[in-house]
């Protein structure tokens, strides 16, 4: 048997995040030699998903260790929050919580792909349902949903018929907004703020505005009219794709981290090698006689943490850093602050079937608008300065136990922000309550708190030991921006073998022994 040492690889990869992963999955019919390594002991890397509670506390560790500030995470805390300690919470192994909460809208070409590469099948897609706005009062906070299709506006009871008819004006407009004859009635916003656009040109009130803004997901509530338009109509046109009832997915048992290791799992079986927990300490070009080789065409040598030293002609790695160039600036990326909480309670009022047909909802979203939350911190009192967005997991996510449910918290990093998020999962909990005094309040059982930062554009960068994909961006739904920076990178580790004529990207036959029961609906 050939040791690692022995074989020219045609590509090693450093990291299963989920560029890496879908590169993988891209090369995994393509017979070339494949060496994936990485130097965490688990699966995702940015996208992992942790499954035990342990292994979260691990992380938390781990990165609050860390002292490089160039590092995508930052400041994690993991922390049990009752009296009790772990009094409520279930098995520690019978939670998943996931770096990578992020939402798949149905016309997504990762999912087309995923369909195409036959690698949907060892995944299970889960419905997203409602989206919700949060209701700030002097006496009792409360949640309102937010009606986003045609049968949604006309069956609302908190839209008066004046307001109806102006949301429904404004849905026709995005479903048309590219088409020729509606152009002018939103161009010359094009590039100001959708809010006023919303304000001055469709004369929307507040409360629709609110409504409006949180359905694009913009991370700091300033999206431009012309992406705000364009996320909607991505919701819009989303609707009913896959069924009845919602616009988006979700994988379960962990998100991101789920589609990597399908992505890698499908390498695997085409006779790539895997080794977890072993990433590189160098890489240098191999040692060439003149004039045997161009220098282009050179070998990479790179040493493994384990000292062992293999050879490859392509290198592609993993973001490490922020910027894994070295170049880029702050403006250039975006900082969020993210806690993630279990609660002892199943909110099973936020996953309600909203059209006959639809299947129940694993996941919902809860806007906070700025200006929702204020947090005394340092006897300061702030308030929130970007939208606060909660994402929503029932037990049917499988990332925590029947009964229970986790919270994915998510706005923009300030000083306060922490404190702000916490103070959102008290003010959210209140205003969860069962009305009829049914149940008691909802608690908090666990915590974990960090900061991620991540590029804006997903660009592959390129230096002398080879290809580098640039940290995912932070948003809340998939960015299939991303998709093209993987695709490039499998051109580059294919050749000219790209221009033959039954060489197709992500477009694979069933594997021998999968019938045609099984196929995608």
């Amino acid at each position: 048997m050939e040791s690692l040492s022995d074989i020219i690889w045609d590509v090693i990869i450093c990291g299963t995040g989920l560029q890496q992963s879908l590169l993988a999955l891209a090369l995994s019919r393509s017979d070339k030699k494949i060496l994936h390594i990485d130097p965490n002991g688990y699966y995702g890397s940015t996208e992992a998903a942790f499954f035990s509670l342990q292994e979260v506390k691990d992380w938390a560790a781990g990165v609050a260790a860390a002292t490089d500030s160039s590092k995508i995470f930052s400041a994690a805390t993991a922390a049990f929050t009752t009296k009790e300690g772990e009094a409520g919470l279930s098995n520690p192994r019978g939670y998943a919580l996931t770096l990578s909460p992020q939402l798949i809208h149905a016309n997504s070409t990762l999912l087309s792909q995923l369909v195409s590469s036959r690698a949907f099948r060892q995944l299970e897609f889960l419905a997203v349902g409602s989206f919700f706005v949060f209701n700030p009062a002097a006496s009792t906070s409360s949640i309102t949903r937010i009606p986003s299709t045609r049968e949604d506006v006309f069956s609302t009871t908190a839209l008066s018929a004046r307001a109806k008819r102006q949301l429904m004006k404004f849905l026709k407009l995005v479903l048309s907004h590219q088409d020729e004859s509606s152009l002018p009635q939103w161009q010359e916003y094009g590039a100001k703020p959708l809010a006023d656009f919303l304000t001055q040109k469709l004369s929307l009130d507040r409360d629709l505005i609110t409504y409006v803004i949180a359905l694009t997901l913009s991370l700091d509530g300033r999206i431009s009219t012309k992406d705000g338009l364009q996320a909607i109509h991505r919701h819009l046109t989303s609707m009913g794709k896959l069924g009845p009832g919602f616009a988006a997915v979700y994988p379960k048992w962990g998100g991101g981290s789920e589609i990597a290791q399908v992505g890698c799992r499908a390498s695997a079986v085409g006779g790539g090698t895997y080794m977890l927990g072993t990433g590189y300490k160098k890489v240098t070009k191999s040692e060439v006689v003149e004039g045997e080789v161009a220098d282009s065409d050179r070998l990479l040598e790179i040493e493994l943490t384990d000292d062992t030293v293999v050879k490859t002609k392509m290198f592609v790695r993993g973001p490490e850093t922020v910027f894994p160039n070295g170049t880029g600036s702050d403006k250039d990326t975006v900082k969020m602050s993210r806690l993630v909480a279990v609660v002892d309670a199943p909110l099973t009022h936020l996953f309600e079937i909203t059209m006959e047909g639809a299947p129940t909802p694993a996941v919902a979203v809860i806007a906070l608008p700025p200006g929702s939350m204020k947090a005394d911190n340092s006897k300061v009192e702030s308030e929130s300065t970007y939208p606060i967005y909660v994402i929503v997991h029932s037990s049917d996510t499988g990332e925590c136990p029947t009964g229970q449910s986790i919270l994915y918290l998510n706005t923009v990093h300030t000083l306060e922000s922490k404190s702000l998020l916490e103070e959102t999962i008290t003010s959210l909990l209140v205003a969860l309550t069962p009305e009829d005094g049914a149940g008691a309040a909802p608690r908090c059982l666990y915590q974990l708190y960090y900061e991620q930062t991540a590029c804006t554009k997903p660009e592959v960068a390129e230096d002398e030991h080879g290809l580098v994909f640039a940290s995912t961006p932070n948003s809340l739904t998939f960015d299939d921006e991303i998709l093209d920076s993987v695709q490039q990178v499998w051109q580059k580790v294919m050749g000219e073998a790209v221009e033959a004529k039954d060489v197709q990207y992500m477009v694979f036959t069933d594997r021998e022994g999968v019938g045609e029961d099984d196929d995608y609906e």
